[in-house]
């Protein structure tokens, strides 16, 4: 892999906490409206918070907003660009586990080429509003989130750096997660993990698929446009955080469905016995114990649901998911969802907001049942990955989500 360091645009230490933000696409405009203070990097990447009423977001006035207000932050010292190229570390903490990764400015021809593997389709229309944000700012003004495999002596260096260094940022976010940050400006250093990644041989897109793609087509949008291209210049990489694959965990992500497709709750349970040993647990939540394990929520009841042998296929990549399994044996046989990144019967919940979010929306009336599913695995991601398979949609849920703010790549 080609990583290099960059010379980060970031906020004084005294003001880190006050401009980081939450990603993007994470929150809505109204939200992000609530949440952003005077120097949020929100309204830099969410700018339609600054009109009022809050302006459409992919209008001009909106872009010309960005870019008015990034220019503006350097301005008043809220946004300072490094005096030289350095790799960074980027420590998240939740519920007492700590991951570290490594900032670095990533190579568009690894993803052109394949090399940055990804497991996820992404929308054309989310790429090119994307590709808007980096190219009115020449700048990557957030992360995207990479796993490589574990290379023990950049575990190392990056454990004992931690530990003899202070920290650049260290604070705990209102969610109350926290974001620890260094700067390693050892050129000893820096020149060893340069090395030590030119002989990993792929990294992953974990979260951020979308903006990932756009950054590489501007690099590469970039590229066509100079005729005095050498493969060098800035724009040819784009700001990544990457994290060994072993420090990293994935949750689950849930659904829940707004009808039983004509179906009584006895008719539909008789029809899920057809295809699962089926357990009524009572009223107390149940969380699934393993792979091939559901929990589901129904007229006020919680129930076990364990595929039977047979209905799965343990030896492929994709059949061996739990997502693929409810989807071939409950949307598609029983309630006929179709298409389910078009579906407006189905709604996904991420596991950040519990299972009793999943109980909240049926007893609502909202919905009419719901299906909470065993977390994927990063190294069922890589296989994934690997073998050039595409998981299906709403799989993967990474939290802490990386915050943005803390440091912003410009393309020259």
């Amino acid at each position: 892999m080609k990583i290099k360091p960059f010379a980060g645009v970031r906020p004084p230490r005294e003001i880190a906490a006050d401009v980081a933000s939450r990603p993007y696409d994470v929150l809505n405009s109204v939200e992000a409206q609530a949440e952003a203070g005077e120097k949020s990097l929100l309204h830099i990447i969410k700018p339609e918070i600054d009109f009022n009423p809050i302006a459409d977001e992919h209008s001009q006035p909106v872009y010309d907003k960005a870019v008015e207000n990034f220019k503006l932050w350097q301005e008043r010292g809220w946004l300072v660009q490094d005096d030289k190229e350095m790799y960074y570390i980027y420590a998240q903490t939740m519920d007492g586990r700590t991951q570290y990764g490594l900032v670095a400015a990533a190579n568009v021809d690894d993803y052109m080429t394949g090399k940055i593997k990804k497991h996820e389709l992404t929308r054309r229309d989310k790429e090119d509003d994307r590709m808007i944000h980096v190219r009115i700012q020449n700048a990557n003004l957030e992360p995207v989130f990479f796993a490589y495999p574990d290379v023990d002596e950049m575990n190392k260096i990056i454990a004992d750096y931690v530990a003899t260094h202070e920290p650049e940022y260290d604070f705990v976010a209102p969610d109350g997660f926290g974001h620890t940050f260094w700067k390693i400006d050892d050129d000893n250093i820096i020149n060893r993990i340069t090395e030590i990644f030119r002989d990993i041989p792929a990294m992953y897109v974990a979260d951020g698929h979308h903006r990932t793609a756009a950054a590489a087509r501007v690099g590469a949008e970039k590229r066509e446009q100079n005729p005095n291209h050498t493969g060098n210049e800035e724009y040819n990489y784009f700001l990544a955080v990457i994290f060994p694959e072993s420090q990293l965990k994935v949750i689950d992500y849930n659904r829940v469905v707004r009808d039983l497709n004509g179906l009584t709750p006895d008719e539909f349970l008789a029809k899920l016995r057809e295809s699962f040993d089926v357990v009524e647990m009572g009223t107390e939540i149940y969380k699934p114990t393993k792979l091939h394990n559901f929990g589901m929520y129904l007229d006020g009841k919680w129930y076990s649901l364990t595929a039977k042998p047979g209905t799965y296929n343990d030896n492929d990549p994709i059949g061996v998911l739990d997502v693929t399994v409810l989807s071939n044996l409950v949307f598609d046989q029983i309630l006929n969802l179709g298409d389910l990144r078009t579906s407006k019967r189905i709604d996904f919940v991420g596991g950040i907001r519990g299972l009793g979010e999943l109980q909240k929306r049926v007893d609502s009336g909202e919905m009419a049942v719901a299906f909470a599913l065993y977390p994927v695995t990063m190294r069922q991601i890589i296989d994934i990955a690997d073998t050039g398979n595409i998981m299906p949609p709403k799989t993967t849920w990474f939290e802490p989500k990386l915050r943005s703010g803390l440091v912003i790549h410009k393309l020259s």
